[in-house]
């Protein structure tokens, strides 16, 4: 229980940084400071992970896309329960959950690169 606790409070944090990240770019949403984008990060990827565990895994571009519509749909709900949110719609949330995928993604890849030069130093 204290490993999934440190593990959402981590991905909040991750996904509070990208999200500001995104709102820099008005990709479709726009949070108003950190604090708020920490919110809506711990929300968004409590709700999209709850959710996306009712959805059975199959094939990966199918689950992907699964996934985005979900991601789009809670935030779009965010933007209506969070009021340091703001949400363009829809096409606003889509937008901003394909931004925040690709934000996720190339900082995966440098922290994977980060890790592995770590490693060669050793």
């Amino acid at each position: 229980m204290v490993g999934l606790t440190i593990g959402t409070v981590l991905a909040g944090l991750i996904s509070g940084v990208i999200l500001w990240i995104v709102s820099k770019f008005n990709l479709g949403l726009h949070v108003d400071n950190f604090g708020w984008a920490i919110a809506a990060g711990l929300l968004i990827g409590l709700a999209t992970n709850l959710i996306m565990q009712f959805v059975p895994a199959g094939n990966d571009i199918v689950y992907f896309a699964v996934n985005l519509v979900v991601s789009a749909a809670v935030i779009f709900a965010c933007g209506s329960l969070l009021k340091g949110m703001t949400v363009n719609g829809f096409s606003g949330a889509l937008i901003a959950a394909v931004a925040i995928a690709v934000v996720g993604f190339l900082l995966a890849l440098v922290l994977i690169g980060a890790t592995s030069m770590v490693g060669q130093s050793q």
